[in-house]
């Protein structure tokens, strides 16, 4: 089964919501828990024993293991293998991006089912190229992995790069960079689902970038894949938000996956089964 139409599958029994792994300081202390390798182990693999059978899915972020070097790398390994034994989907937030026999290598690293550090799903950086990524989308599609490909992301700084005109328009995706990104996924996706069911290619878009998709000339939703929606939650993103970028639509197939991590992870150990069924049930469509 695709990695995109599992994921939508995931979303119909548990709700739209991934909840980062970000073990922060400030939440670490929350918690009780000191500022080690060992911390950021102890708070992963709770995390991923209350959540699990709750969410859809999680999303670890490898910056907060990697800064603890090897002893932090062990425990994100920890973690995704606990992972997969509860049936939990991950998506691995590494923002990878090379290019030729690195990008390869990144990719058996994050995707390859033998790797101890594989998810099912990564995200990926376009900009030294789409193409660039070729090794990621060929192992991904082998395995029934997925990627998401950064295209239009809630950094203020993002739009001087994802804003920018190319001047070479793709039809039905106007002429931005981060049009043409949305354009070569959805190419992608169509290659292998001949226009049946969510691709295991998706982008990511931020659900507080308001108009700036359809001002740019495209709808982010004809990636033909799922799309992760970080900015719910801390940073002011609500239903409407998603309804604003994204459309009724696309939140009903179950396409928009949406990323929180402090307003579930801020409820502590014992708090996050709630909070994040409360998170679902705020997203939840009237009609």
């Amino acid at each position: 089964m695709m990695f995109g139409t599992r994921l939508s599958e995931a979303m119909a029994a548990h709700g739209p919501v991934c909840v980062g792994i970000d073990p922060h300081d400030h939440l670490l202390e929350a918690w009780g828990l000191p500022l080690t390798a060992a911390g950021v182990r102890e708070f992963a693999l709770r995390t991923v024993t209350e959540l699990a059978g709750t969410v859809a899915a999680v999303k670890p972020q490898s910056a907060f293991f990697e800064r603890f070097g090897s002893a932090g790398v062990a425990a994100l390994e920890e973690t995704l293998a606990a992972c997969r034994e509860r049936g939990l989907i991950t998506i691995l937030d590494v923002k990878r991006g090379d290019i030729g026999s690195t990008m390869a290598g990144y990719a058996q690293a994050h995707l390859a089912p033998d790797s101890p550090l594989s998810a099912d799903a990564v995200t990926v950086s376009p900009y030294l190229g789409v193409g660039a990524l070729g090794a990621a989308f060929d192992l991904a599609a082998a395995d029934d992995r997925g990627l998401f490909v950064l295209a239009l992301t809630s950094n203020p700084e993002g739009a001087s790069v994802q804003h920018a005109r190319t001047g070479h328009p793709v039809e039905g995706f106007g002429d931005s960079v981060a049009g043409s990104v949305a354009a070569a996924v959805a190419q992608a996706n169509a290659q292998l689902t001949q226009g049946e069911g969510l691709g295991p290619y998706g982008l990511v878009v931020g659900a507080t970038i308001g108009r700036a998709a359809s001002e740019l000339g495209f709808d982010p939703s004809d990636c033909g894949g799922p799309i992760l929606a970080p900015g719910v939650g801390a940073q002011g993103a609500g239903r409407g938000e998603l309804i604003a970028v994204f459309g009724r639509e696309a939140l009903r197939r179950r396409q928009i996956v949406v990323a929180a991590s402090r307003a579930v992870l801020a409820a502590g150990p014992t708090g996050l089964r709630e909070a994040a069924k409360a998170l679902n049930a705020s997203l939840t469509l009237d009609d």
